[in-house]
């Protein structure tokens, strides 16, 4: 929107009429007694009141044009008292005239007309001024404001589409190393299920955050192409209560979490492992946790300071800013543990019967 809409506000003559009308309600019930008393005083306080409305009128172009020029606060008075005095002048003699049936106006009478008038039509000039400018004010920090959530969102699609190459050489390398192995059914299997998780991320509508229900449907395509790769040496167990599916999380933010934690605990223990994905809820926090077994001592020397967690991390900080928690943990145990505490937001009411946990 152009500085010259800005200054047509839609509403200006419906805030007009009602402003005037509430002053002059205002001035009749201040002033009641004398008008019980003096039957007069009801076209003495109407007609001046009238003209101050013509005179508000007559001074709305000046105040525009004021506005245009992009002057300093103090200019927009100095000049709007001016242009008050100037109008208060022949709004006064009008009045007076009226009121006098055109005869001779006292110099008093003129004077306090005169006085009343101008200080009426200066601070109509001074109201129209803030008014304007509080308007212009807020459109101008609106504009600011799409300004930073187009450049966030922006932001968290090019680290997002990061990803799919990442994910990508990794998928293709495990193919290979499948046919090198002389495993084709695999291979194919594992190609399959890749072109169906592209697909599906490539046809879902991109957003900054899905339901953490969508986030695992994505995860558990992934994890079926690692457990084509990797067969029965990698088991995984989640246990995602029902009150926590419809919390929303940061698209794709599972997937790295879940390779690096494969890649590093499970995959090159001859024995294999597991994975586990757990999440519940911490008063307004969400809390997810996902765990590999892995040997005790090996995981901290791995500390996969790699394009995954780099990403990953970067994310919850364009997210969340400083709301957020984003851990690594090494057990005693073995294996390595990675927390994610988020503001719980939610998209829609829990409407179905709670199923098991997975």
């Amino acid at each position: 929107m152009n500085r010259q809409n800005v200054l047509n506000l839609r509403s200006f003559w419906q805030i007009q009429i009602i402003g005037w009308c509430c002053f002059y309600l205002f001035h009749l019930l201040e002033s009641i007694h004398a008008f019980l008393t003096k039957r007069v005083f009801f076209r003495e306080e109407t007609v001046p009141v009238f003209f101050m409305f013509l005179g508000s009128v007559i001074l709305r172009p000046f105040c525009r044009w004021l506005l245009r020029q992009s002057r300093s606060w103090i200019a927009f008075e100095l000049k709007g008292a001016a242009a008050a005095m100037v109008t208060s002048i022949p709004v006064a003699c009008a009045s007076g005239l009226i009121l006098q049936n055109f005869n001779h106006v006292p110099w008093h009478a003129l004077v306090t007309v005169w006085a009343w008038s101008f200080f009426m039509l200066f601070m109509w000039c001074s109201l129209y001024f803030s008014i304007k400018q509080w308007q212009q004010s807020s459109m101008e920090n609106e504009r600011l404001l799409r300004a930073e959530s187009a450049l966030r969102e922006a932001r968290l699609l090019a680290l997002r589409y990061q990803l799919n190459p990442h994910f990508l050489f990794n998928s293709l390398n495990a193919v290979s190393t499948l046919v090198l192995d002389g495993n084709a059914p695999a291979a194919t299997r594992m190609l399959a299920q890749i072109g169906d998780l592209l697909r599906t991320s490539l046809d879902s509508e991109v957003t900054a955050e899905v339901t953490l229900s969508q986030e695992l449907a994505f995860t558990e395509g992934y994890l079926a192409i690692e457990q084509t790769r990797l067969g029965g040496r990698l088991k995984v167990d989640m246990a995602i209560p029902f009150e926590t599916r419809d919390a929303l999380v940061p698209n794709m933010v599972l997937q790295p979490l879940i390779e690096n934690a494969v890649r590093y605990g499970v995959a090159p223990l001859i024995e294999g492992g597991w994975i586990a994905i757990k999440s519940g809820l911490d008063d307004d926090r969400l809390r997810i946790v996902i765990g590999n077994s892995g040997r005790p001592g090996e995981g901290k020397k791995k500390n996969g300071n790699g394009i995954g967690l780099g990403n990953t991390a970067e994310r919850l900080k364009t997210l969340y800013g400083a709301n957020f928690e984003f851990s690594l943990g090494w057990p005693e145990a073995g294996g390595c543990e990675v927390v994610l505490e988020l503001p719980l937001r939610r998209t829609r009411s829990l409407l179905e019967a709670p199923p098991c946990a997975l």
